[in-house]
């Protein structure tokens, strides 16, 4: 054989992947993706071939013979095995097999008009919860990924060289372990096509996410079969191709039912040399500005951690320690042992980017948890989360103890941690944790500017 000039390789290696890093073309590990052609045999009879990634292939059979109208419930199969070596599989239906078709049942058309109703950090979450940790926030390159949530959690995930193939993979896991995707999102890595829309249709998917365009078949189908179409997630920001009423945007104008809003004292400020929340800003101090933001979204907002005349330009109430020198942990305490809502949120007097669709997040996950904790770029923000009076057990034992440390008692908790995917997707620059400890730090902020609410 003729080598082409320059190639020097011996043999059947791997062939050289070339990057170029904005000066010169240079080697770089490469890892191939892997294709396997799966000969599908339905009855004894060949039926299909599919160019798929190779595990879970019976997630993946399964939910194409369920999306063609083949099987409806795990009933139907009395058989499906595997052949991982042959790169085969096999299935025994209880009836006759239909012949191969590439088209989908009749689908049921959703009511435009009905639930479940999305928040917008929902939809942004949803995109979020298909990067893995292990990718350290990169989107996958030559993978598509598709998920199955209900805006909170990611119900079901799944991965292959196919975006079709994925969704597939869905439907056959979620048939197999009986899981209900009767108005859940759909969300997806790849470009939505009219197919993938006929899917989701048949599994009752409401509402479909994708970091891409779709297509403008995709559009007309969905919107002829009421399901919401959202796509270009980027950056916080997304387009709505089709019925958009199931996005609720409405619930941003009022405040955060059931939950106090407090603002924690900065303390000796001691690498500021004076107190924080009396820096000048806006024509007035810096714990003001928070108060006024805070205020728009809780009924009440105190401040934590005070005497009882400091702050007296404050018009809301102000509360001390109970356990005085203890720092941040003895304002938790505090602000649980005077609010009159079972629930707080809290943040710190020297952290004035206050997200309101972040904190809505929060307050929203709190009713099955002690703690609601988001993670920020250094791990969990313990000064940005909150909290419920089933807590203050554990904070009063931590504090009698003498242990001071804002995460010591957190193993006798239910915590809710907020992944940094879901973070960022609502508060992409994760401005919310910055906080101000030092003079450089003020006068950076004041000349860049604060950051509008959220």
């Amino acid at each position: 054989m003729t080598r082409l000039p320059g190639d020097e390789r011996k043999g059947g290696g791997e062939p050289t992947v070339l990057r170029y890093d904005g000066r010169r073309l240079v080697p770089v590990a490469h890892t191939p993706i892997q294709e396997l052609g799966v000969a599908l045999s339905v009855n004894g009879a060949p039926y299909a071939t599919l160019a798929a990634s190779p595990h879970d292939l019976h997630f993946l059979v399964a939910g194409y013979l369920r999306l063609r109208g083949v099987i409806r419930t795990p009933a139907d199969l009395l058989t499906l095995t595997v052949f991982e070596e042959q790169g085969s599989v096999s299935v025994r239906l209880r009836g006759e097999a239909p012949q191969p078709s590439d088209s989908h049942p009749v689908h049921p058309i959703l009511l435009p008009g009905s639930g479940p109703f999305f928040r917008p950090e929902m939809i942004l979450g949803s995109v979020a919860q298909l990067n893995r940790p292990e990718d350290g926030g990169r989107e996958s390159v030559g993978i598509h990924r598709a998920g199955a949530g209900d805006g909170e959690r990611l119900l079901l995930f799944a991965e292959d060289i196919g975006r079709c193939n994925a969704v597939d993979r869905i439907a056959g896991e979620a048939l197999l372990k009986g899981i209900d995707l009767s108005g859940r999102i759909l969300s997806t890595s790849g470009r939505v096509s009219s197919e993938m829309a006929s899917k989701a249709a048949f599994l009752g998917v409401s509402t479909i996410v994708s970091r891409a365009a779709p297509t403008d078949p995709a559009i007309r189908t969905c919107g002829e079969l009421g399901i919401t179409l959202v796509g270009c997630v980027r950056g916080g920001r997304f387009k709505v191709y089709s019925h958009p009423g199931r996005i609720t945007t409405a619930w941003t104008a009022g405040k955060i039912d059931g939950v106090t809003g407090v603002i924690l004292s900065g303390g000796p400020s001691i690498m500021m040399g004076c107190d924080k929340a009396l820096l000048p800003y806006r024509g007035g101090r810096f714990i003001e500005a928070i108060f006024r933001n805070m205020a728009d979204l809780f009924d009440e907002v105190i401040v934590a951690g005070v005497e009882s005349d400091q702050y007296d330009f404050m018009p809301c109430r102000r509360v001390p320690d109970l356990f005085p020198g203890m720092g941040a942990l003895a304002g938790i305490h505090s602000a649980l042992s005077h609010s009159a809502t079972d629930r707080v949120f809290v943040v710190g007097c020297d952290m004035p980017h206050i997200k309101g669709d972040l904190i809505r997040h929060l307050c929203a996950l709190a009713d099955d948890a002690d703690a609601v904790v988001p993670e920020g770029e250094n791990g969990l923000v313990p000064l940005y989360a909150v909290y419920r009076k089933s807590a203050l057990p554990a904070v009063e034992e931590a504090l009698r103890a003498g242990r001071r440390g804002l995460l010591s008692f957190h193993e006798k908790l239910r915590v809710q941690r907020v992944a940094r995917e879901t973070v960022e997707a609502i508060d992409p620059g994760m401005s919310a944790f910055r906080n101000i400890n030092t003079p450089e730090d003020y006068f950076r902020f004041r000349r860049d500017g604060e950051s509008p609410p959220g």
